[in-house]
């Protein structure tokens, strides 16, 4: 017996230490990030170990968590956010979306990026199918017995299961909506991860709700193009049923994300023969709910659809025109409303043709306004002034001038802002040899996601009360696989796109991506400056600003800056409400 006991007592040993081992070792780490953050893939998770955000009723407010693998490879079968309590209420399950974050590929770099090709978290992949209300099935194949067709079921691109590889990330991508029924206060859930071996892991969640209302459609004025590519990706025939509610899908997230959607065309008055104009009741009720329901706050009207407008067509343009401003009229749209009459005149004959149009469109109905994609100052000296024929001025972001800016708001003219690829400001900037080098916050995937978010802010501080993208769908080759949009043989990752075709998901409609949420944050900002300004004057607004967006040409990057400037907004709000 003595002879047994020292063996005895090593393997003892050695079952305790594996026990010991196998209790340290941690299977998966989840780390809370803010909105305008992004993790790669195989980074150190840097960030809370809790969630804890806040918003004002009738706002959306995100937050992720990324999942880690630490020593070993996991598979995630489960991620779930509870209800969330609060002394007074609750916010229900309903309200709180999930996705996961798809990786995309930068292969070549966009000019002017500020971060190197590689993959990116963009796409998210929702949870629950928004058009069936199902979960989305990940692609399977199989067999009935052997010799049988293999069947496919699922779809390429799904949320859950995952798996995460040691060492590296994914992360989860959560929108909290707060409806307007919610009473301010505190309200507090959990963030869940369940894996395969049922082991789980949780964050605290906490909501902040502050005691003011969001408006429902946006206060900054907005224009991100149409959705008319949209079907191409789905196999829809632009005529059939499916296309049309392929579109009003497109539509609505852009009108959830306080975007305004383009009016669909076949609901708008027709032209007839002779110019006047032809309203189909069934049609302009259609409108009527479309604006309604969709929350649209200011929306183009198509140019006289006829050739030679300006010269030999010029009595039945008018016509036109003046028909379909006594029509916005009466419906109370027409101060919402604008005829986007040219994009980038480059051209002295573009010029004329700007003055010509404008003056035919003032003319028909001198209320009518006007929209060009144009700097607020001179391109040539030599070329006409256009200033008679434009009501609404949208420089690119690298061709603002706030001396020329504020002119054009003296002289009773509004001013937007666009972007589009990664131009600099040109020889004819009034103060070219001091912004010749500067870069304003460009959309492509390679910038810091707080380039889609500070936007609002750059335009408060210059006056500027519009934003417009000139594409949120534009036909690239694929943008799961390729997100280069390629112009004269350059490309520009995410250019021209916000928004993914949901058919690699099995959705007959859009999937967002972390850029356009950026975007939403942006705008909902800017329903907090107009909040404060109403109560405490534009001056308390632009002095909060400023700490995040003095000028065009110097922004916040960190993200901490937006938030703590947001969060002083909201005090100032809630003052002035006591």
């Amino acid at each position: 017996m003595k002879n047994l006991s020292l063996p005895i007592l090593i393997a003892t040993f050695l079952v305790f230490d594996a026990c010991v081992k196998a209790a340290e070792k941690v299977t998966v780490k989840l780390t809370v990030l803010n909105s305008m953050e992004r993790i790669a893939q195989n980074q150190e998770p840097v960030g809370e170990t809790q969630v804890h955000i806040k918003a004002a009723r009738n706002e959306v407010e995100s937050f992720q968590v990324a999942v880690s693998a630490i020593d070993e490879n996991i598979k995630v079968v489960k991620v779930a956010v509870s209800e969330l309590s609060g002394k007074d209420g609750k916010i229900s399950k309903e309200n709180i979306i999930l996705f996961r974050e798809e990786y995309v590929r930068a292969r070549k770099s966009s000019p002017r990026a500020e971060l190197p090709p590689g993959l990116y978290p963009d796409p998210l992949v929702p949870f629950i199918n928004p058009v069936t209300g199902e979960p989305i099935e990940p692609r399977s194949e199989s067999r009935e017995k052997w010799g049988a067709p293999v069947v496919t079921k699922g779809f390429e691109m799904y949320a859950v299961p995952f798996d995460v590889w040691k060492g590296h990330n994914q992360p989860i991508w959560v929108d909290v909506h707060i409806p307007n029924d919610t009473h301010a206060g505190i309200y507090k859930g959990t963030f869940t991860v369940t894996l395969k071996n049922n082991t789980t892991a949780s964050v605290p969640v906490t909501v902040t709700v502050w005691d003011f209302t969001l408006p429902d459609g946006p206060t900054h004025k907005n224009h991100f193009g149409t959705v008319q590519n949209a079907g191409r990706f789905f196999g829809a025939d632009p005529k059939s049923d499916k296309y049309r509610d392929i579109a009003m899908r497109y539509c609505k997230l852009m009108a959830e994300h306080r975007i305004n959607p383009p009016l669909p065309r076949n609901l708008l008055p027709s032209m007839n023969s002779d110019g006047s104009l032809k309203i189909t009741p069934e049609h302009h009720e259609a409108l009527k709910k479309f604006i309604m329901d969709f929350h649209v706050t200011d929306f183009e009207i198509p140019r006289a659809p006829v050739k030679d407008a300006t010269t030999t067509n010029r009595d039945k343009a008018a016509r036109y025109y003046q028909g379909y401003h006594q029509y916005l009229k009466e419906n109370g749209w027409d101060k919402r409303s604008y005829i986007y009459m040219h994009d980038e005149p480059n051209l002295k004959e573009n010029y004329e043709e700007v003055l010509e149009h404008g003056k035919l469109a003032h003319q028909a109905a001198p209320e009518m306004r006007c929209l060009v994609v144009e700097q607020t100052y001179l391109q040539d000296p030599a070329w006409p002034d256009i200033d008679p024929a434009v009501d609404i001025w949208c420089p690119l972001f690298s061709f603002i001038d706030r001396d020329s800016i504020n002119a054009k708001i003296t002289h009773g003219d509004e001013v937007w802002s666009y972007t589009a690829l990664s131009q600099r400001a040109p020889r004819y900037h009034p103060d070219y040899e001091k912004v010749k080098s500067c870069d304003p916050p460009y959309w492509h995937i390679e910038q810091p996601l707080t380039a889609y978010r500070v936007p609002t802010w750059i335009n408060w501080q210059y006056k500027i009360t519009g934003l417009l993208y000139w594409s949120t769908v534009t036909t690239v080759i694929d943008p799961w696989h390729n997100p280069a949009f390629s112009h004269f043989g350059v490309h520009f990752n995410g250019e021209g796109y916000m928004i993914y075709p949901g058919a690699p998901a099995g959705i007959d409609g859009p999937v967002s991506c972390m850029r356009l949420k950026n975007i939403r944050d942006g705008m909902e900002d800017f329903e907090y400056f107009a909040l404060l300004e109403k109560s405490a004057g534009r001056e308390a607004v632009t002095k909060i600003v400023s700490t995040v967006a003095p000028e065009w040409w110097n922004s916040a990057k960190d993200p901490k800056a937006f938030n703590i400037a947001r969060d002083l907004i909201a005090e100032e709000i809630l003052k002035s409400k006591k």
